[in-house]
């Protein structure tokens, strides 16, 4: 794992917390209790703090850049980027999505896969939104997807458990 300062600000890093060794966190970034980095991940915080809040998950090749919150329990899939902007407890980003500055995405939201959140936009809790800019697509009051940080919570413990790095 490549866990760097940059001027001067350390990550801080849980030690419940899994960062793959393929991953990359830089600068001002803060990552809680039983959050997982998955590989090729990248935390880049030298333009504001990046929060990572316990239990979410940050799955393979996403990009977490300039001041973004992600909250407890949130799952960003395989290649999303979250840039700037806050994504609520439980919530679930698809697999290359894109969440852009100052845009929020409520508790239990779900960002459809290769969806675009523009700028500013306000996604309500509960709902699924998609498209390019994204909508809301329908309400979920009850998505299985919503619980997605479970299942990683507990890979990333049997990948601690039984993985090793083969050189």
């Amino acid at each position: 794992m490549t866990i760097r300062t940059f001027d001067g600000t350390e990550p801080t890093v849980h030690e419940s917390a899994r960062v793959d060794p393929a991953a990359t966190v830089i600068g001002d970034v803060t990552i809680e209790a039983e959050a997982s980095i998955w590989p090729n991940a990248v935390l880049r915080g030298d333009s504001g703090h990046i929060h990572v809040h316990d239990s979410a998950n940050v799955q393979d090749g996403a990009v977490v850049h300039e001041g973004a919150t992600v909250g407890p329990s949130v799952t960003v899939g395989h290649n999303a980027i979250v840039h700037a902007c806050t994504v609520e407890e439980s919530a679930l980003v698809g697999m290359g999505a894109v969440v852009l500055d100052d845009s929020t995405v409520g508790e239990r939201a779900l960002v459809a896969a290769g969806s675009v959140v523009t700028e500013g936009t306000d996604v309500p809790p509960e709902t699924l939104v998609a498209g390019t800019p994204a909508s809301v697509v329908k309400e979920v009051p009850e998505s299985p997807w919503t619980a997605a940080a479970d299942h990683y919570v507990e890979l990333a413990k049997r990948y601690e458990e039984t993985s090793e790095v083969v050189e």
